[in-house]
């Protein structure tokens, strides 16, 4: 598993965040990283996710060149 850790404090949008996280845990997708359980500590919201290797999505976009094809195969999934 991996723990996402997201601090509340300052966060304009905090209802947005509860509504995205309880849709995550309702919704399970094999092409998507799925959300196990999750705590609130005061201002801090701990995501427990299924641990991907290889980094996020955004990381490997940034550090990668992808062809238009392999752009629309990850858009698609």
């Amino acid at each position: 598993v991996a723990i996402k850790k997201i601090r509340l404090q300052g966060l304009r949008k905090k209802e947005l965040k509860v509504n995205e996280l309880m849709v995550l845990k309702v919704n399970r997708n094999s092409n998507l990283v799925n959300c196990l359980d999750s705590y609130l500590v005061g201002e801090e919201l701990s995501l427990v996710m299924e641990y991907m290797d290889g980094g996020t999505l955004s990381n490997v976009i940034s550090k990668t060149y992808l062809s238009e094809d392999e752009m629309a195969a990850i858009s698609r999934e």
